[in-house]
């Protein structure tokens, strides 16, 4: 969207945001991603939206804490609190190819989360690599 100047009323860009946030937030490769998977201290969060996931199918055991409801998963106070976001846990967030993770990392790390990561190339990846999938649920 463009003002009357027919300039960009914004100052920052998505890719500008994600260049930012990959200066705050550690990202694995995929296989060291897949390394780390069954670890009793890392915690895998799909923030996928739920449609993503029914057709894609997911990282077995991830929390799934879509991107436009993660503040409130992560916030005790909030009655749509996931309880595993007050574990020592490790987080390791994760998307289609890891934009939205990233973002979602950094805004987790500004709330307090001590130890966040996200995964270079996001879920696509991961499946690509190999890396275990439950696969998407049939339609209905």
């Amino acid at each position: 969207m463009t003002n009357e100047q027919g300039t960009s009323r914004i100052t920052k860009g998505y890719k500008q945001l994600i260049s930012e946030a990959a200066e705050e937030v550690d990202t694995y490769s995929t296989a060291d991603a897949i390394d780390r998977f069954g670890d009793d201290d890392v915690t895998f969060v799909d923030v996928r939206d739920t449609t993503e996931i029914i057709e894609n199918g997911e990282i077995p055991g991830a929390i799934h804490a879509p991107r436009g409801m993660l503040e409130f998963h992560i916030d005790p106070e909030n009655p749509f609190f996931i309880d595993s976001f007050g574990e020592d846990s490790e987080f390791i967030f994760v998307c289609a190819i890891g934009s939205r993770s990233i973002l979602a990392a950094q805004r987790a790390k500004e709330m307090g989360l001590g130890r966040v990561a996200t995964i270079e190339g996001g879920a696509n990846a991961w499946k690509e690599a190999g890396g275990p999938v439950d696969e998407p649920r049939p339609s209905m």
